[in-house]
């Protein structure tokens, strides 16, 4: 066939219209591979905020979430706890939560934000075992001087309500305080850092 014989504009039409179905092809077989490279749904809400109701929180009781795969407790105290704190402090390694396993607006006498409700991350500074919590004032097995609190059953860690860890004990260190902020008087969001907002 001569070159006078072959339309021009339609061999045009024709490669430019290959051109863009193979574009496309290309993108949509891309799309997946480029989705597999962001984390998945699961491993996104792992470390995701997580809520914790705090209205139906009986004083005196705690509350279990779990935030990034730790156990996270909200204990309500009692003003009868909250008393007591203080006349710990002679018997605790760092009642002034010197070393820092709390945000700055934590960094106080409760280590909390707001006195009634603490919020900590339920795993001993030793070895990392989940404490059993002991809100009895002087129970047979504890002794006279224990004002309720967190006893490690692993090896005998003790630490107060504000999870201050007692003087003669494995756990070197006081437990941690995940971030957290108030989003209203009944929720508490774990994860988030606001400040003391």
């Amino acid at each position: 066939m001569s070159a006078q014989g072959v339309n021009k504009t339609r061999r045009r039409v024709l490669v430019a219209a290959t051109s863009v179905v193979g574009a496309v092809g290309a993108g949509f077989a891309l799309v997946p591979f480029i989705a597999s490279m962001n984390p998945s749904a699961k491993a996104r809400a792992a470390g995701a905020p997580v809520e914790a109701d705090i209205s139906q929180l009986e004083p005196g009781a705690i509350l279990r979430v779990k935030w990034r795969g730790k156990p996270v407790w909200v204990v309500s105290r009692t003003a009868e706890m909250l008393e007591a704190l203080p006349t710990l402090d002679g018997e605790l390694v760092d009642p002034a939560s010197a070393v820092p396993q709390q945000p700055e607006y934590c960094q106080n006498a409760t280590r909390s934000i707001k006195e009634q409700y603490f919020v900590v991350i339920g795993i001993c500074t030793h070895l990392g075992c989940s404490p059993t919590f002991r809100p009895e004032f002087a129970p047979d097995d504890l002794g006279a001087k224990w004002r309720g609190g967190f006893f490690c059953p692993c090896h005998g860690s003790r630490f107060d309500l504000a999870g201050r860890v007692f003087k003669g004990v494995p756990a070197p260190t006081n437990l941690v305080i995940p971030v957290h902020t108030y989003i209203n008087d009944t929720t508490i969001l774990v994860g988030e850092d606001r400040g003391a907002a």
